[in-house]
């Protein structure tokens, strides 16, 4: 593509994030535009579509016949999102789609294949790799700062209460969502993996204690790291009576940091045996998010849109959004069979 063509973008699913897609969107005007809009509640579709000046649909395959777009952004339930991304693929648009990519590997591996036949790109919203705070600590762990990696730790104590799985009757089930490792902690699972490395082996415990749902509100899971080092996640959305802390904590030979907050939005600890001029970047890092999903959206699609005007090389493609999936998967694994997982899992064991 030209590196002056403006790219034109369509949104299917109205909900909870899509503002993030749509505000993020309409602030790069001069590089994009939101060519149309898509809900099945008609209301929230039209409230989109008149805010951004978009066209109006109801009707997904209609989108895709009739709107004049390059990419398709998905923001519906997880469980939509490969058979939905495979037919903007087949159409010949480019696809983004909301974490998770999928629910099951087959189906991201689905979604994956039509892209690649296809040959449009794929890119899966990891918007938390580009918070100022995880950029830093991530060129830290790139330059060897650490040394050896002993250990790194997530926690994810949020709380969501039963008035937001009743919002939507998707919400929480196995078919199209997911419990609190699939949904809410998805990202802190990618950044693990972005940080550390391929996951090796999984155990895990996770529950439905509060919530009226099908799938889990807590839940622990102890990794293996491939390079040796050992992790774990810790995850609840029963904290009281709000949202209390999203974080990251890497242990080294050489360096110590742990990024907290709500939301990965500020380093409480960082620490290493040698200086460095990102040391003096501490503080101008942190930042307060008007909510869980941060800032992340607005640099997201501008990463996405360099790429598509061929400025740039993908950073989240569908073959790394799988990645966190298939540790998510395996969480659950550990969970049912109360014995670990190893990974990379089979293929017949992949579901």
């Amino acid at each position: 593509m030209s590196s002056t063509k403006k790219i034109r973008i369509a949104l299917v699913g109205c909900g909870r994030i899509s503002s993030s897609h749509l505000e993020s969107i309409s602030k790069l005007s001069k590089e994009a535009e939101i060519a149309a809009v898509c809900d099945c509640v008609k209301q929230r579709a039209e409230e989109a579509g008149e805010k951004y000046n978009a066209q109006v649909f109801t009707d997904y395959d209609k989108m895709l016949e009739k709107a004049e777009c390059d990419m398709v952004s998905i923001a519906t339930p997880s469980g939509l999102h490969p058979k939905m991304g495979v037919k903007a693929a087949r159409s010949g648009r480019h696809v983004l789609t909301e974490k998770p990519m999928a629910i099951s590997l087959k189906g991201a591996d689905s979604l994956i294949s039509e892209c690649d036949k296809a040959g449009v790109k794929l890119f899966v919203v990891k918007q938390n790799r580009l918070n100022t705070t995880m950029q830093i600590l991530k060129n830290a762990a790139d330059k060897g700062r650490f040394g050896k990696i002993y250990a790194a730790h997530v926690n994810v104590f949020w709380q969501r209460p039963q008035e937001y799985y009743d919002m939507a009757p998707w919400r929480g089930t196995w078919a199209l969502d997911g419990g609190a490792f699939m949904n809410q902690a998805s990202h802190y699972v990618d950044s693990l993996q972005w940080l550390v490395g391929d996951v090796s082996e999984v155990m895990a415990i996770t529950g439905t204690l509060a919530r009226k749902t099908e799938a889990e509100d807590t839940g622990s899971a102890v990794l293996k790291f491939a390079c040796g080092a050992i992790g774990s996640i810790n995850v609840t959305m029963l904290a009281y009576p709000k949202n209390i802390e999203g974080s990251v904590t890497v242990i080294g030979e050489k360096g110590t940091v742990k990024v907290g907050g709500v939301a990965i939005n500020k380093i409480e600890h960082w620490e290493f045996s040698s200086y460095d001029d990102d040391d003096k970047l501490i503080e101008q890092s942190n930042y307060s998010p008007p909510n869980v999903y941060g800032f992340g959206h607005l640099p997201y699609y501008k990463n996405v849109l360099s790429i598509l005007n061929g400025q740039k090389a993908p950073e989240t493609d569908g073959r790394e959004g799988r990645k966190s999936l298939e540790i998510i998967l395996a969480i659950y694994k550990s969970s049912e069979i109360r014995a670990s997982v190893k990974l990379p899992r089979e293929k017949s064991q992949e579901n």
